[in-house]
């Protein structure tokens, strides 16, 4: 799924670990297994299928970016460009 039909419709959709190479890609926003949080995708190595995600919207003064399994990706989701904290 492209990120301009994402954006276009702004609708969750299942992610299928089984065909994760083809529906991933940098940029995704995506929720995870055992959290509420959304977070990015900043990096992908679809032979070891491990990718590097960090918590969205990012603080710029914060580098917290950590390594995941694709198969704990839970959903895609569109990325808001605004925060909900005040």
């Amino acid at each position: 799924m492209s990120f301009s039909k994402l954006e276009e419709n702004k609708n969750n959709f299942i992610f299928n670990p089984n065909n994760s190479c083809n529906n991933l890609y940098k940029g995704a926003c995506v929720k995870i297994k055992n959290s509420q949080k959304t977070f990015q995708v900043v990096g992908i190595n679809p032979e070891s299928k491990v990718c590097w995600i960090r918590e969205w919207p990012f603080a710029l003064e914060v580098n917290k970016t950590f390594s995941l399994e694709i198969n704990q990706i839970t959903l895609q989701t569109y990325c808001s460009e605004t925060s909900n904290k005040n």
